[in-house]
């Protein structure tokens, strides 16, 4: 099952440059590199569903495969990256990374870094390829 319906592509990309837009003028009125972690703009939760599926539709173009699962709850997952297949009769992959929407959307903008976010403990990653920091941030504008 994709990620984001085709017809849902459009208000998903519109939705994701709304984030990143709202989330470019938090950033600018920051007084530090920690503030930046908190930054979360509100969108609706259709609207912040499609950003985060519009983003991880983005992240499985650029790295495709089946051995790394990004779960990004409540709204969506993807596998990406080439590596070991999960098992039969275990549908998880051998690496699975879990994040909350905000802290992914601050990545997948370049608001944050991996690194930032990782050291605040803000990422839950298993496994030998928990290190998405070489796709991010994706190409938005």
């Amino acid at each position: 099952m994709p990620v984001i319906k085709p017809h849902d592509i459009l208000a998903g990309e519109t939705a994701l440059r709304q984030w990143a837009q709202l989330a470019r003028v938090q950033a600018n009125d920051v007084a530090s590199a920690d503030d930046l972690l908190a930054i979360s703009p509100r969108l609706s939760r259709r609207d912040m569903a499609m950003a985060v599926r519009y983003s991880l539709y983005m992240l499985q173009l650029r790295a495709p495969g089946p051995g790394v699962e990004v779960r990004i709850a409540p709204f969506a997952a993807v596998k990406i990256l080439e590596g070991p297949k999960s098992d039969p009769h275990n549908l998880t992959p051998p690496d699975v990374i879990e994040l909350d929407p905000d802290v992914w959307l601050r990545m997948a903008c370049g608001i944050t870094s991996w690194h930032q976010e990782k050291e605040a403990g803000h990422i839950s990653a298993v496994g030998e390829r928990d290190d998405l920091s070489h796709l991010l941030p994706l190409p938005i504008d």
